[in-house]
């Protein structure tokens, strides 16, 4: 979810990682849902078989909730979403905002038409 450098949109997260390019800092935040199904939740979310998936069973907004224990620089988001597998679930516009608590969040940026990515790449990196 880091970089020290700037990557090109649509870039491999993992080859950027296994390269040292990124590094992945999620297992050190706390993460949370707005609602999910049950054995569709957090876990499936964060594997990395995109075979599995987070499934929410709530109303819209669907929200996850990524919050760190401290203050932390998040330089780029990868978001994996294939439309072509299931167009019906696939969100069609995504909003990233930060701030030091829940009631404090500032978008920073929102992308609403998700482009198609190619599998085992992320749909948006931010």
């Amino acid at each position: 979810m880091t970089t020290p450098n700037k990557t090109s949109p649509g870039a491999d997260p993992k080859q950027l990682e296994r390269t040292g390019t990124v590094r992945d800092i999620g297992s050190q935040a706390f993460w949370s849902l707005s609602s999910c199904k049950p054995g569709f939740g957090v876990d499936q979310l964060r594997d990395d078989n995109l075979e599995s998936y987070w499934q929410s069973d709530g109303s819209q907004p669907y929200l996850v909730n990524i919050q760190f224990r401290r203050k932390t620089t998040v330089k780029t988001l990868c978001i994996y979403a294939d439309y072509k597998s299931d167009e019906s679930c696939t969100p069609s516009k995504i909003s990233a905002k930060v701030g030091n608590n829940f009631h404090n969040l500032q978008e920073i940026r929102r992308v609403d038409h998700l482009r198609s990515g190619v599998r085992d790449q992320p749909a948006q990196t931010w």
